[in-house]
């Protein structure tokens, strides 16, 4: 009986800790403005930012998130313009052209690496010749995205949407346009906790109204 008593225990509480809920202005942040009309999760990022960078490649933040939410849930990745100097907007340009292309997956490894480890990429020239490596394109075909009324319009829109959102730094995510993710109240008490709890965030307030 004991056992069975224990059993029903450990359950309860098992449950408890999965459905425990996030509180506003602790794990997130309800938008005073809410942006009408984002993606239901936008990510603002930036190559030049160290965070973003641990963010991505060390925690591999942005893949948890997207593995534990709705198949048909559309996650949005814009980059930013403000870190980087006369770089920023170059970089947000040519992830302007990475998402007009399709290859966002295939160049956000060796760009992050390019910029902030091995600093290699240090001019439009050799952000051209990394991203036409990784995303195994012509010269030719990034010049025709990169003038493309595509592309352009893509610039414009990763900036309204930073302005849209009232951005103040990166890493950020947003859920519909109403919330944002607050990392400075997430549990830290190791990465792996950390992680997930972003995560369950993220699908959580897909369910808030």
């Amino acid at each position: 009986m004991k056992k069975i008593w224990f059993a029903l225990v450990g359950l309860v509480l098992a449950f408890s800790a999965s459905a425990a809920q996030f509180t506003d202005g602790q794990q997130y942040v309800t938008m005073q403005k809410p942006a009408t009309g984002e993606p239901q999760v936008l990510e603002f990022f930036s190559f030049f930012c160290p965070h973003c960078y641990e963010f991505e490649r060390v925690w591999h933040v942005s893949d948890t998130v997207k593995k534990g939410l709705p198949a048909d849930t559309k996650v949005t990745k814009y980059h930013v313009e403000f870190l980087g100097g006369d770089m920023g907007k170059t970089v947000t340009q040519a992830w302007a052209v990475a998402m007009a292309l399709g290859v966002e997956e295939k160049v956000t490894p060796p760009l992050f690496d390019g910029i902030q480890k091995t600093q290699t990429i240090t001019d439009p020239a050799s952000l051209k010749d990394a991203f036409v490596k990784a995303a195994g394109i012509t010269p030719e075909q990034y010049d025709a995205a990169w003038n493309s009324f595509v592309v352009k319009s893509l610039v414009a829109q990763q900036e309204k949407a930073a302005q849209d959102v009232d951005l103040r730094g990166v890493p950020a995510m947003f859920v519909n346009g109403k919330y944002m993710v607050n990392n400075g109240g997430l549990d830290t008490s190791s990465m792996d906790n950390y992680v997930q709890q972003y995560a369950n965030v993220v699908k959580f307030l897909l369910t808030q109204k």
